[in-house]
């Protein structure tokens, strides 16, 4: 049996088992970007809060740095492709990206404008594209690293209204497999977490999908992030290619 000193330990060593590392996370002043930068910080890694909005940018480094941790605001757009390339310039080396960023719109097709559609194509899609190109071989070169796609159930199930946007959470999907494929012999393992309804900032219908999941609710964003750590951390060593449903069930059946 052991000891309450010895479940400590192995408590403590779980926490820190990112110590060591540095984590960019896109979109992580709000929602699950920012449960999954809080919680990344918590396991060890030097957390890169990404954002456009440097105040609340700031909070979300304050709250990293009031529980123990280390974070950093840095800002970008990346609906720019060059102010992605400048973003991949200066940060440095980096261990685990967590491609979060995004935006969605939800209603009939006849509807969508085509601004609307390039920015979520853009949003979503060109973005985790191009800051995965700008930084996965720096990782290869490195000896390893992880990446982390933030998809939706959307990309498996027809949701009324979300054609293009569960379009770009597909096209997440499949990036995500042929990164594996590109990357896994580097050492690098690419997976996508898939989130059902989420309780987060702006999202509408929350309430109302989440009774259609198995379990009978909408998550927290928190409950996301703690499926993206494991993703991140060495307890998900032979992981890599997989999409990984977090939806109460709502794709199982």
């Amino acid at each position: 049996m052991s000891t309450p000193t010895a479940t400590a330990t192995a408590a403590t060593a779980t926490v820190a088992d990112l110590s060591g590392q540095t984590a960019l996370v896109t979109g992580a002043t709000s929602g699950i970007g920012k449960a999954a930068a809080l919680k990344l910080a918590e396991h060890g890694a030097t957390v890169l809060v990404h954002g456009r909005d440097a105040s609340r940018g700031a909070g979300v480094v304050e709250q990293i740095e009031l529980t123990g941790g280390h974070g950093r605001f840095v800002a970008a757009d990346l609906s720019d492709p060059a102010a992605i390339a400048q973003l991949a310039a200066e940060i440095g080396r980096i261990d685990i990206l967590i491609n979060n960023a995004g935006s969605s719109w939800f209603g009939p097709s006849a509807e969508l404008d085509i601004p609307t559609y390039d920015r979520l194509f853009d949003g979503n899609v060109r973005s985790a594209y191009l800051l995965t190109a700008a930084l996965a071989p720096g990782m290869a070169g490195n000896g390893g690293g992880v990446i982390i796609n933030v998809a939706s159930m959307a990309a498996t199930i027809g949701l009324p209204g979300g054609a293009a946007y569960s379009a770009t959470k597909a096209a997440l999907v499949a990036m995500t497999r042929s990164w594996a494929a590109e990357y896994g012999a580097s050492g690098v393992r690419v997976n996508a977490v898939a989130p059902g309804p989420v309780f987060t900032e702006g999202a509408k219908n929350t309430i109302a999908l989440g009774q259609t999941t198995l379990l009978n609710r909408a998550a927290q964003p928190e409950e996301i992030a703690e499926t993206i750590a494991f993703l991140a951390s060495p307890r998900a060593a032979y992981i890599t290619g997989a999409t990984i449903a977090v939806d109460g069930g709502r794709t199982a059946v």
